[in-house]
C-alpha cells in the first residue's frame, strides 16, 4: 500500500449531489389565506405541489408558514433565486408567523445541495460569489431564527441542504435521511456553517466527518447530533398536521416530543468512536494519517483508504477550518467561509475535482499540490485571508 502521508494521489469517489443543474426554474410563491380556519392537511398540499412547476413554493396558512423545496428531479438541489426566495420568505414569517417548517418534495431529498459543476464553470464571477454570499446570510438568519424553525430533513441532506437545516433549532431525521459533508473529495470545504457545527459535535466525530465525507443514514443523523429528533417516515404527513394546527408555538417541543422514536438501531459508529477521538485528536492531517497506520484495524485502513482520495489541500484547510471554527460564532464561521469560498473560485482543487468528476468523468483527479507535504504553511493561510473590506460578508 502506498504511504498516504507521502502520496495522495488515488481514485475519487462520486459526490452525490454535484451532478444537480444550478439554473432552474424561477420560483414562485403561493399562500392559502390567513384567515382560514380549516386544518391544514399536507396531503392536500402535496397534491398542488405536484402539479407546481415552482422550484420553491412558500407557503402559509393561519399563522404558520412554510417552505417546500420543489426540484424532486434534481434532488431539491438549490441555485441563487431559490436561495433568495428561501431567504425573503423566511424574512417575512419571521415578522408574521409563530412557526416555520421547511421541507423537501419527493421521497428522495430534503436538499442535495447544489450545482458545484456551474460554480467552477463560471470561476470567481459576481454571480457565483452572489451564490455563497447569500446562501451563508441566509444560513446566519436560520441560525438566530426568532420564532420555532422545524426542517423535515427527511432525505438526502447535503451541502446547501445541511445549511438550510442544521442550524436551525428543529431538525426531524426519518429513516431516509442521509447526511453527509463531502466537500474534501472535489477540492472543496464543508461550508455552510460547517466551521460552526462540526466542532460541535461530540469528540472528534466532526472532524471525521468533515475529512472523510462519512454518510449517516437514517437514525445516524439522530446519534450524531445532527437531528433533535428521528420520526417513522410514515407518521411525518401526521407530525406535519399537528405543527400546522397547533394552537401556539409554545407547543412545538411537546408536538415533536410525541412523535419522536428513539431508534432501536444502535449508531453504527459508536463501536469505533474510541478509535476516532483517539485518532483525530493529532495536531495535523499527517498527525491523523499517522495514528491510522499505527493502529493498523480494517476501520482505520478504510479510513486510510477514503482520505487517500481527498485533495491534500482542502484536508488541510478543513483541519484549520474547523480547529478555529471551534472558537467562532457561527456568524464569524460563516464570515471566514466566504473567504474560503472566494479563494477556492479564484485557485484550489475545486476545478479540478468536478473535472474529474462531472465534466471528463474519468473520476482521476490531479491534485494540486498532489501531497500533503508540499501544501504549505503559507497556501493554506492564503486561503483564509481577510477579502477587500467591500468584498468582506456583512452579516
Amino acid at each position: 500500500m502506498q504511504n498516504p502521508i507521502q502520496r495522495l494521489v488515488c481514485t475519487f469517489g462520486q459526490r452525490s449531489y454535484g451532478q444537480l443543474p444550478l439554473f432552474g426554474v424561477v420560483a414562485t410563491t403561493t399562500t392559502t389565506s390567513r384567515r382560514s380556519t380549516k386544518s391544514v392537511q399536507p396531503t392536500i398540499m402535496a397534491n398542488s405541489i405536484r402539479q407546481s412547476s415552482s422550484s420553491v413554493l412558500a407557503t402559509e396558512s393561519s399563522n404558520k408558514g412554510m417552505i417546500i423545496i420543489n426540484r424532486p428531479k434534481a434532488l431539491n438541489a438549490i441555485n441563487l433565486e431559490m436561495v433568495r426566495k428561501i431567504y425573503k420568505h423566511l424574512k417575512k414569517c419571521e415578522k408574521s408567523k409563530s412557526l416555520l417548517i421547511i421541507k423537501g418534495t419527493g421521497e428522495k431529498a430534503f436538499c442535495a445541495g447544489g450545482d458545484v459543476r456551474a460554480l467552477v464553470e463560471a470561476g470567481p464571477t459576481d454571480e457565483s460569489k452572489s451564490f455563497f454570499r447569500e446562501e451563508y446570510t441566509t444560513n446566519a438568519l436560520i441560525g438566530n431564527y426568532k420564532i420555532p424553525y422545524i426542517a423535515i430533513i427527511d432525505g438526502i441532506t447535503m451541502g446547501g441542504g445541511v445549511g438550510l437545516s442544521v442550524h436551525g433549532k428543529y431538525r426531524v431525521a426519518t429513516d431516509r435521511t442521509l447526511f453527509a459533508m463531502p466537500e474534501t473529495a472535489i477540492g472543496l470545504f464543508p461550508d455552510v456553517g460547517g466551521s460552526y457545527f462540526l466542532p460541535r459535535l461530540q469528540g472528534k466525530l466532526g472532524l471525521y466527518l468533515g475529512l472523510t465525507g462519512y454518510r449517516l443514514r437514517g437514525a445516524d443523523a439522530f446519534h450524531a447530533g445532527i437531528a433533535t429528533h428521528y420520526c417513522d417516515v410514515n407518521q411525518i404527513p401526521e407530525l406535519e398536521t399537528a405543527l400546522l394546527n397547533c394552537p401556539d408555538a409554545d407547543d412545538v417541543p411537546d408536538l415533536l416530543k410525541k412523535f419522536h422514536s428513539t431508534p432501536e438501531k444502535a449508531f453504527t459508529l459508536e463501536p469505533v468512536l474510541e478509535k476516532i477521538n483517539k485518532n483525530f485528536a493529532a495536531d495535523s492531517v499527517e498527525g491523523i494519517l499517522e495514528n491510522l497506520q499505527a493502529d493498523g484495524s480494517d476501520w482505520a485502513k478504510k479510513t486510510l483508504e477514503t482520505l487517500c482520495k481527498m485533495s491534500p489541500t482542502s484536508m488541510k484547510v478543513t483541519y484549520r477550518q474547523l480547529e478555529l471554527g471551534s472558537q467562532l460564532s457561527l456568524a464569524q464561521c460563516l464570515i471566514m467561509e466566504y473567504r474560503l469560498a472566494v479563494r477556492h473560485l479564484e485557485r484550489s482543487d475545486f476545478k479540478e475535482g468536478v473535472r474529474a468528476l462531472l465534466i471528463d468523468k474519468d473520476q482521476q483527479p490531479k491534485w494540486q499540490p498532489s501531497t500533503l507535504a508540499d501544501v504549505s504553511e503559507e497556501h493554506v493561510q492564503w486561503f483564509f485571508r481577510k477579502l477587500p473590506d467591500t468584498e468582506e460578508l456583512k452579516l
